[in-house]
């Protein structure tokens, strides 16, 4: 036992045996502990996994790795305080020590990272779940955006335990900051016009919609801008911050599509055959399946300049536009066949013309002339 104690307390290179054992032993039980760290939330994950809730995977599973780490770490740094670090000419104690804090601040960084990946995996299947297809786009642009800004502030954290004066960088950051946001306010007004798209949800990928002269279907959705497709088949790419400022008509949120329409016969018709014809044309109406029957007009309205108006206001079943001219075209033609059928004739633009006298014309004809 004395030779034992006294070769530990040999000195090699200024140092003792037992120090050098001491911190090597430290190491080994880091790793070993992270080896059973991770025998030990493969456990945890086991388990979680049995339950219906997802949060308690997303959290084991982001602390396994980061905490396994951690062990083997903390390992290391139990070695370092066995060993006598010189601080002269050099001091490698400090730099040590801004090291393992640095590892620290980066191991809490990467169970934030590896928390966002868990929650936006489970918003993506969520997202999937829907007919929306705006949060389909939204989950990878959060997912970046989240993981640049915890990179960030980690970056910021380790610069501070490494001695660098942050509050001038963020100051600095700051200022500059204003200046780009000044510089680039249309880009800024364009990203907040993404965030309403995305939270309002004012239409989808694959719409049709209308924004002042601008028709078509939405076919991408992104920070930025939105690109929509006009049925000449051209592509517009309009800045997010329009959508703020304008009303955008979506077509395709429409339940049901109107007819309105007039019916002009000439004056010639009857009272009796007009109150006919609009029995007949209600009962046209009344009769197709293709249009809604729960609200709709029909009624003589108006005393034209050369007609006899009859209003006629229905909706279809239908909203595809297609079909929606099919079912129109058919009562149009149903209308036609009723006017026919019951003898009378459609009115069209007529003008009479009344001449008081024609030039170098003689007064005896003139006076002849029907007045």
């Amino acid at each position: 036992m004395g030779q034992i104690i006294a070769f530990l307390e040999t000195d090699l290179m200024g140092i003792a045996v037992w120090m050098y054992l001491g911190a090597l032993g430290a190491i080994l039980l880091g790793f070993i502990g992270k080896k059973i760290t991770a025998l030990v939330f493969g456990h945890f994950l086991r388990m979680t996994g049995k339950t219906r809730l997802p949060w308690d995977d997303m959290l084991v599973h982001a602390l396994s790795k980061p905490v396994e780490w951690g062990v083997a770490i903390a390992g290391l740094a139990v070695a370092t305080l066995i060993l006598p670090v010189p601080r002269e000419p050099v001091n490698v104690e400090k730099f040590l020590y801004a090291l393992l804090s640095g590892l620290a601040v980066a191991l809490v960084v990467w169970v934030g990272i590896r928390l966002v990946d868990g929650v936006m995996g489970w918003w993506e299947v969520r997202a999937s779940k829907t007919d929306s297809k705006l949060d389909d786009q939204l989950v990878p642009i959060v997912r970046r955006s989240l993981k640049v800004f915890l990179f960030l502030i980690g970056i910021v954290l380790v610069m501070q335990n490494m001695g660098y004066s942050v509050a001038g960088l963020l100051a600095g950051l700051g200022i500059g900051g204003l200046a780009v946001a000044m510089a680039s306010k249309d880009t800024v007004a364009n990203l907040f016009g993404s965030v309403v798209i995305f939270l309002d949800k004012p239409f989808q990928i694959g719409d049709w919609i209308e924004m002042g002269a601008v028709e078509g279907t939405v076919e991408e959705v992104g920070l930025r801008t939105t690109r929509v497709r006009t049925f000449a088949n051209s592509l517009i790419t309009l800045p997010n911050a329009a959508f703020t400022n304008e009303a955008v008509n979506n077509w395709s949120k429409m339940k049901k599509r109107r007819i309105k329409m007039n019916v002009g016969v000439t004056y010639s018709t009857p009272p009796k055959k007009i109150d006919e014809l609009v029995a007949r044309l209600r009962s046209i109406i009344e009769d197709d399946p293709n249009i809604k029957n729960d609200f709709y007009l029909v009624n003589f309205d108006n005393f034209g300049p050369s007609s006899l108006d009859i209003f006629i206001y229905c909706f279809t079943e239908t909203t595809v536009w297609a079909e929606f001219l099919q079912v129109k075209q058919d009562l149009m033609l149903k209308i036609m066949e009723a006017v026919s059928g019951m003898g009378l004739s459609f009115a069209f633009p007529t003008q009479s013309i009344h001449v008081e006298s024609f030039a170098g014309e003689p007064a005896a004809l003139s006076g002849q002339r029907p007045r």
